[in-house]
């Protein structure tokens, strides 16, 4: 049975078209569970600063949907989502694509104990939780260069992010950085690490929300060779002295 709560359905029913994506009762009852349950655990554990109802479904919900405006990450099979925090963009775009793997990864435990317990009550039982760096999961063979797509909305500069994020993408896939409205000079500090790291900036994607004034973009980065073995580094030294 669909929520009571209805006054939010037209809402991302409106962004699910515009992307080409289906929003059905399943998938709306979905994310009024994962609203409410933020709000509950947001009590224990810092998720999120926004704690109003409608500034949830357009800021974080809305927000990661809109990542699909990059249209390969449809077709993307394995995604992982680096310091995903509250789950996002990761959870939001496995609600709305139930077929794609997605992995979420995230360096406090009691985050991803809060996943977890999300990821149950909203009854999705397929994405896997990871507690550590990015850093440190970067170099382990089971996941260098293993997934078709990174995404990550984790507050960090691109170089810094890059080198986070980039081991992690096979040779032709995408690393895709959502980034606030104003990106052009932090692009192109951040371009020779992209490069060192084996990618390339391909663009930028504007992304506007529907009944609001919010814009941000997504920085699109396009992995055409292998990370060099030494990469990524400690995270004091990536954080200290980014490359570039």
């Amino acid at each position: 049975m669909l929520s009571d709560n209805r006054i939010y359905y037209d809402i991302l029913e409106t962004a699910c078209n515009s992307l080409g994506l289906e929003l059905d009762e399943k998938k709306y009852n979905q994310f009024i569970q994962y609203k409410n349950l933020l709000k509950e655990w947001n009590e224990k554990v810092n998720l999120t600063a926004i704690k109003e109802d409608e500034e949830i479904i357009k800021k974080h919900f809305i927000d990661s949907m809109k990542i699909f405006q990059f249209h390969p990450l449809k077709n993307s099979k394995k995604i992982i989502d680096i310091g995903t925090g509250g789950g996002f963009p990761g959870i939001p775009m496995k609600i709305i694509r139930p077929d794609i793997d997605i992995v979420l990864l995230d360096s406090l435990r009691k985050r991803i104990n809060v996943l977890d317990d999300i990821l149950y009550k909203i009854g999705i039982d397929d994405v896997i939780t990871m507690h550590g760096r990015a850093e440190e999961y970067g170099v382990r063979e089971e996941h260098r260069e293993q997934y078709d797509a990174v995404v990550s909305r984790a507050v960090a500069n691109l170089a810094v992010l890059s080198e986070f994020c980039i081991p992690y993408v096979k040779v032709g896939g995408y690393f895709v950085a959502m980034k606030g409205p104003s990106v052009d000079e932090e692009i192109e500090n951040a371009k020779k690490a992209v490069s060192i790291l084996g990618g390339k900036i391909e663009g930028i994607i504007e992304v506007d929300i529907e009944g609001s004034d919010l814009n941000h973009n997504l920085v699109i980065v396009k992995k055409v060779k292998n990370t060099p073995r030494k990469y990524p580094r400690k995270a004091g030294m990536i954080t200290k002295n980014p490359l570039g």
